[in-house]
């Protein structure tokens, strides 16, 4: 049955007030950032945590501007958007694109660079190892990274690629816009949404195309046979996002979990370089199911986070080691 499920969710869950809506995406970093709060608290007060619990609010506040929102964006325009081309020409004509985070555009991989250099500052600040606050954060981390990933889901995008032969591939409307078949798409299904005659559509052709397809993707989610009839036009492809909340998120969470309550006495820095090796193993892995940015070059043959992501398991054994090195030298300790 699942693979001949097609997409509709939206990504609004309501409006609020006018252009205000409250989406899916930002609730799930919302719901990222309370999940921490309350389990960092928990910690701080077990003694697993460097940092004591009346700082914990104060942390995640800082955190969430600093560290995900701004290392996220800023990590998108410089990883993603720059290099693309024609990029550098779309940010030098629209500059305010670096503050759009509503329209999309967070780098994971720029999150948690944002979240390093955070640390860094707010452990010199308090006068604690850096390494000791890291490890509690990337405890955490996992669980708001797959909250993020079940919203990506919801919306339909970051979507894998063409499956066969998988039971649980699903269809996913936006991938119209990019397969080649939208303005057939559009042309045979706009006659199950007539009034589509009476909007006028405005741009050249293909933005018309796109904002009839716009239309009709937003009628589908209540008109099963509209959606039906645009399923015949997608491929089945992998929930690749799933995929990602299950390993990034779940499953490195649990192994994180795990080993700070059974192993309190770990030494700072184990953790973050656990963190930074197992969610690039996750993320290498998922790259191969996951449909490669629209526009993005291939580096080596390797998808642009798997390339990142060998830098993080560089970054993930450089912290074990040098945890493992202050555990036997304690001289070396700071």
């Amino acid at each position: 049955m699942l693979a001949t499920y097609i997409h509709n969710m939206d990504p609004v869950i309501f409006d609020v007030a006018g252009p205000i809506k409250l989406r899916w995406y930002g609730l799930g970093y919302l719901l990222g950032f309370v999940v921490a709060f309350y389990l960092l608290r928990w910690m701080a007060r077990k003694k697993l945590w460097v940092l004591p619990e009346n700082k914990v609010a104060d942390f995640i506040a800082y955190a969430a501007v600093f560290g995900v929102f701004l290392g996220g964006r800023l990590g998108y325009i410089l990883f993603y958007q720059i290099p693309k081309e024609g990029g550098w020409a779309e940010l030098v004509a629209d500059p305010l694109m670096v503050f759009r985070v509503w329209d999309g555009g967070m780098a994971s991989h720029g999150g948690i660079l944002g979240l390093m250099i955070f640390t860094l500052i707010y452990a010199r600040l308090q006068k604690v190892s850096w390494t000791g606050v890291g490890d509690g954060l990337c405890v955490v981390a996992p669980l708001g990274i797959g909250f993020v990933r079940i919203a990506n889901f919801i919306n339909g995008e970051l979507y894998g690629r063409a499956a066969h032969g998988v039971s649980w591939a699903m269809k996913f409307p936006e991938t119209l816009r990019y397969n080649g078949r939208a303005t057939e798409a559009v042309r045979n299904c706009s006659e199950l949404a007539p009034e589509m005659e009476q909007i006028k559509f405005q741009g050249t052709h293909s933005e018309v195309v796109g904002q009839k397809l716009s239309y009709l993707i937003e009628k589908s989610r209540d008109d099963e046979q509209l959606l039906n009839r645009l399923g015949e036009y997608m491929q089945a492809r992998h929930p690749s996002q799933l995929y990602e909340a299950l390993l990034e998120g779940l499953v490195l969470f649990a192994i994180l979990f795990v080993t700070r309550v059974k192993f309190p006495k770990l030494a700072n820095g184990m953790l973050t370089g656990m963190f930074f090796l197992f969610y690039a193993i996750f993320r290498i892995i998922v790259e191969n199911y996951r449909e490669p940015d629209r526009g993005q070059a291939l580096v080596w043959s390797l998808t642009k986070g798997q390339f990142y992501s060998i830098f993080m398991v560089v970054a993930g054994l450089a912290f074990i080691a040098v945890a493992l090195l202050r555990k036997k030298f304690p001289k070396l300790k700071h």
